[in-house]
């Protein structure tokens, strides 16, 4: 009964959260999977330099690396494409991650990162699963904050699936009319392992007490910043390579004073064209809001429903390596 009432908590909104359920494994995280200090020499600054000269085609790419400091060894980014799969396991309507059964879903996800390793061979794509760990709500809750935090247990089976085709994870947040820094707090005992990331989505930041999914929410280069404080500390203190911080938008409103938000070398910043349609319309909002806003990296969300209506179809590959910036963060809803 509590598992029912739980449901009725989610949202009936586009890039949201829904009533449906999906089953819900019983893995766990086994005591061996414990935090791996890895040590790492250097990078390589030229190849590091000529990688993000590729993404932004040369000129663009000078003045970003004004204010673009040099991530600490081990870093992800731009030395691999990351092709995530987004969802949670309650819902089979927020993504492709709770729509499908774990073995089919993991064998899809395997596929989509073998053909991005075909479209673009002089970078390793890697797989990922992007979780919403905390979602908006359409009613209040007993916390009165509009957001529902999933049960560790969910989190320990994505963590689980991840391993088996040693993939990375990202934890995304819904803050409704919470805090950034409240939310990802409360996930400090998993961004701990040098293999999870953080997201965070401003269309479900509610900064004047709106219910979200009425409207398209917003947060700033203060809230962003300071999930990047958190990140870098946990890298610090862990000694770990870089975290990546994927910041959600498909308008311009959705993020301010962006010129403000600081990539660190232990945190590194992607922003995702999230907006569904046709491709003309994705094209339009990825030039709009991300290639005219950058900050660091640049990624695409891809629809698997959502951009196929009628005639229209999912970007390819080789489609999505034409834009400027290229994309280096590819997810699939």
């Amino acid at each position: 009964m509590a598992l029912l009432l739980l449901f009725g908590f989610f949202l009936g909104v586009t890039i949201g959260c829904n009533k449906s359920k999906a089953k819900e494994t019983k893995n766990v995280i086994k005591k061996s999977d414990s935090i791996k200090k890895n040590k790492f020499i250097s990078i390589d600054t030229n190849e590091y330099n000529k990688r993000m000269q590729v993404l932004y085609n040369s000129g663009s790419w000078l003045k970003l690396h004004v204010k673009t400091p040099y991530p600490l060894p081990g870093a992800v980014l731009p030395f691999k494409r990351v092709i995530a799969f987004y969802g949670n396991l309650y819902s089979k309507k927020m993504g492709i991650l709770g729509q499908l059964p774990k073995y089919q879903m993991l064998k899809k996800l395997e596929e989509e990162v073998e053909q991005w390793q075909i479209a673009d061979p002089t970078t390793t794509a890697i797989p990922a699963l992007h979780y919403i760990a905390i979602t908006a709500q359409s009613s209040p809750g007993k916390n009165g904050k509009y957001r529902l935090r999933m049960p560790f247990k969910q989190i320990d089976t994505i963590m689980s699936w991840a391993k088996s085709i040693n993939a990375i994870v990202f934890l995304d947040v819904q803050v409704g009319q919470s805090t950034v820094e409240e939310e990802v707090n409360s996930l400090l005992k998993y961004l701990k392992y040098p293999n999870v990331h953080l997201g965070i989505d401003p269309e479900f930041a509610m900064k004047k007490g709106e219910v979200p999914g009425t409207k398209i929410g917003t947060l700033s280069s203060e809230d962003i910043n300071k999930a990047i404080t958190i990140l870098q500390a946990i890298v610090k203190e862990n000694k770990l390579p870089p975290k990546i911080l994927v910041v959600h938008r498909f308008t311009k409103p959705m993020v301010t004073d962006y010129k403000k938000i600081r990539p660190t070398s232990e945190v590194q910043i992607v922003m995702n064209m999230d907006g569904f349609g046709t491709k003309e319309l994705k094209k339009s909002s990825y030039d709009m809001a991300i290639s005219k806003e950058p900050v660091q990296f640049t990624g695409v969300k891809l629809f698997y429903k959502n951009d196929t209506q009628g005639k229209n179809r999912l970007y390819s590959p080789h489609e999505l390596l034409k834009f400027t910036p290229k994309p280096i963060y590819i997810q699939y809803q």
